[in-house]
């Protein structure tokens, strides 16, 4: 096998399917679950199955080209991820999500692993609150 005929960095040759999600999270903004971008892909006329979207989301996340998300409910939502390390912010409200680069939280988590003398250390931050638009428009009717 040729390198060409791998993804880049990963020893996986592309699938069409693991094409297909990412050129879709290209066009979307914000995190979406396997259900929606299922559901977009078959909207698409793309006859993939949803348990091929789960596989091809693992093995992008797996590459490093997917954030995944995962919500006070559990569930996972999906993204295209920037290219440096970040963490999140994200509105519990509405869902709207900040990437935020800190490196005062880099050099923590260094310092906590070797406090402890692990090594070889990765770290996934995600920061729960509410938006400005959200608080600004107060508790929602329902």
């Amino acid at each position: 096998m040729s390198g060409a005929d791998q993804q880049e960095g990963t020893g996986r040759r592309p699938s069409r399917q693991r094409s297909a999600v990412l050129a879709l999270l290209d066009d979307l903004d914000g995190f979406s679950s396997a259900q929606d971008l299922h559901a977009l892909l078959r909207e698409r006329g793309d006859p993939v199955g949803l348990a091929t979207v789960y596989r091809a989301l693992q093995a992008l996340v797996d590459d490093g080209q997917v954030d995944v998300l995962r919500g006070a409910d559990g569930e996972a939502a999906y993204r295209r991820c920037s290219l440096v390390h970040h963490h999140h912010l994200v509105c519990r409200s509405c869902g709207t999500t900040v990437e935020v680069a800190d490196p005062p939280v880099e050099r923590w988590a260094r310092q906590i692993a070797a406090e402890h003398g692990f090594a070889d250390v990765q770290h996934q931050v995600e920061v729960f609150g509410t938006c400005r638009a959200c608080t600004t428009a107060g508790p929602a009717e329902g």
